[in-house]
C-alpha cells in the first residue's frame, strides 16, 4: 500500500515522500487505519519493522486536523535516551511540513538542557518523548500538565518492564485523562505485557508483525572499523575493482556531503543526494546515476525506499543504519531481479550496539572481513549480545573482495 492511499493530511504527504518513503510496510499498512479510527492498539513488532512511523504518522494527523488548545496532546514514552532521541528525529522529519512542535526529554544530560526541556513543557508542546525517570521528575516538580493529553505510546513496552518501569508507567498515567487513545508496542507479549495492556488498553486491536529478511542473493559482509580508517577503507575498496555502480549510505546530510566531497578529491565519478536537494535535482542525479555518468552515489536513507533502480553492483553502509528495516532496505538495492550483489557495512566502535540488534533480527551474524593491516589495527567486534549461537545463512559467508594496496 502507498502512504497516499491512506487518506492522510497533504502537508504530512509532502513530509514522507521528501523522506523518500512511497510504500507502507506490513505493520504500517496494519496500524495506521485504526489508529485514525480511534482505536487502541496492542502491537508485537520488534524495532526494525517501521513502527515508529506507524504510530507517528496517525498520531501527527490527527492533531493536526482537528482544532485543539495549546497543550500537549500526545505522550510518547520509551526506555532509553538513545530511543527517545531517534523518534523525536524521525518525527522532525515527518513533520516538517506542519505545525507540529515536539520535544525529546530524558536523563543524562546537564542542567541547561532541563530548563529546555522545563520550557517546552510549559509552552504545551504537541508531541512529548520521553523516559519514565525524567518524565517523573518533571511531574514531580509541577512543570508539566497533562490534562489536555489525547494519545499514549508505550513503545518497547517489554523492555521498560525488563529495566523495571512498571511503577513509574503506572504513575505517570495516574497524571492523564481517563479518556485518550493508547498504543503499546512490544517485541514480545508475555505475560506481564498482556496483563499491562489490560490495565490501560481499551478494547484494542492486536497486530502481530515479524520482520522482513533480505535477499539470499545479497552477500553481506561488514569490517569492523575505527571512524578515522573508514575513508582509507573506503578508497580501497572503490579502487579494487572497476565496479559499474556503486550505492554509499550515510546516516546524515552533513556526513553525505562530507564523504561526496571527500571522494570527489580523488577524482571519482560521484554526487551525493538527501532531502536538501529539490525533486528536479534529485531526479537529475538519479538519471545521471542510471545512464552512468556517475557510478558512485552516497545517499542517505531517502533512497533506500521506494526508489527502483536496477544493476546495482555494491552496497556500502558507511554509517551503520538505525534499525532493521533500514539494513534491509538499504542492502535490497543491490540483488534485484535475477541478479546477485554485494552488501559491506562500515561498523565503528560506537555502533556495534546497533549492529548487534539488526544482526539478532536477521537471525544470523554477518561475516566480519579482516581489516587489511595496512589500515592499522582495528577494534574488536563486541557488541554485548546477550543471546549467541547465531545461525549461519548467508549473511555469513565470506563475501570475495579485493582490496587495493595503496
Amino acid at each position: 500500500m502507498q502512504f497516499k492511499e491512506l487518506n492522510l493530511d497533504s502537508r504530512l504527504l509532502e513530509g514522507i515522500d521528501a523522506i523518500g518513503f512511497n510504500e507502507t510496510t506490513p505493520i504500517q499498512e496494519q496500524a495506521i487505519p485504526p489508529i485514525l479510527a480511534g482505536k487502541d492498539i496492542i502491537g508485537s513488532a520488534q524495532t526494525g519493522t517501521g513502527k515508529t512511523a506507524a504510530f507517528l504518522l496517525p498520531i501527527i494527523n490527527n492533531i493536526i486536523t482537528t482544532e485543539q488548545k495549546n497543550s500537549i496532546k500526545a505522550l510518547v514514552i520509551v526506555p532509553t535516551r538513545e530511543l527517545a532521541s531517534q523518534i523525536d528525529q524521525q518525527l522532525e522529519g515527518f513533520s516538517y511540513f506542519t505545525p507540529i512542535s515536539s520535544v525529546a526529554i530524558y536523563g543524562g544530560t546537564d542542567g541547561a538542557a532541563f530548563s529546555r526541556e522545563r520550557q517546552a513543557l510549559a509552552e504545551g508542546a504537541d508531541i512529548v518523548i520521553c523516559t519514565p525517570g525524567r518524565m517523573i521528575a518533571h511531574l514531580n516538580m509541577g512543570n508539566v500538565s497533562l490534562s489536555g493529553l489525547k494519545y499514549l505510546v508505550l513503545d518497547e513496552a517489554d523492555r521498560m518492564l525488563d529495566m523495571g518501569f512498571f511503577e513509574d508507567i503506572m504513575q505517570i498515567i495516574s497524571y492523564l485523562p481517563k479518556e485518550r487513545q493508547n498504543l503499546m508496542f512490544a517485541a514480545t507479549m508475555p505475560k506481564e505485557i498482556r496483563d499491562l495492556a489490560r490495565k490501560i488498553l481499551v478494547d484494542p486491536v492486536e497486530i502481530s508483525i515479524a520482520i522482513s529478511k533480505p535477499s539470499e542473493r545479497v552477500l553481506q559482509g561488514a569490517y569492523v572499523v575505527y571512524e578515522t580508517q573508514k575513508i582509507p577503507l573506503l578508497l580501497s575498496l572503490l579502487s579494487a575493482r572497476k565496479l559499474q555502480s556503486i550505492l554509499i549510505f550515510c546516516s546524515t546530510k552533513s556526513s553525505t556531503k562530507i564523504l561526496n566531497r571527500e571522494l570527489r578529491k580523488t577524482g571519482l565519478a560521484v554526487s551525493d543526494i538527501h532531502s536538501d536537494l529539490t525533486q528536479d535535482e534529485r531526479e537529475q542525479v538519479l538519471l545521471d546515476f542510471r545512464n552512468r555518468k556517475l557510478n558512485i552515489l552516497v545517499a542517505t536513507d531517502i533512497l533506500s525506499r521506494g526508489i527502483d533502480i536496477e544493476d546495482i553492483d555494491l552496497v556500502i553502509n558507511y554509517d551503520v543504519p538505525n534499525d532493521g528495516e533500514d539494513y534491509i532496505h538499504r542492502i535490497g538495492r543491490t540483488a534485484r531481479a535475477a541478479s546477485e550483489g554485494v552488501a559491506l557495512t562500515f561498523i565503528n566502535d560506537n555502533s556495534m550496539g546497533r549492529f548487534g540488534i539488526i544482526e539478532r533480527l536477521l537471525g544470523s551474524a554477518v561475516f566480519k572481513i579482516p581489516v587489511p593491516a595496512e589500515f592499522g589495527e582495528a577494534p574488536v567486534y563486541n557488541p554485548d549480545k546477550k543471546s549467541g549461537g547465531f545461525k549461519r545463512g548467508n549473511a555469513g559467508k565470506k563475501p570475495s573482495f579485493r582490496h587495493s594496496r595503496r
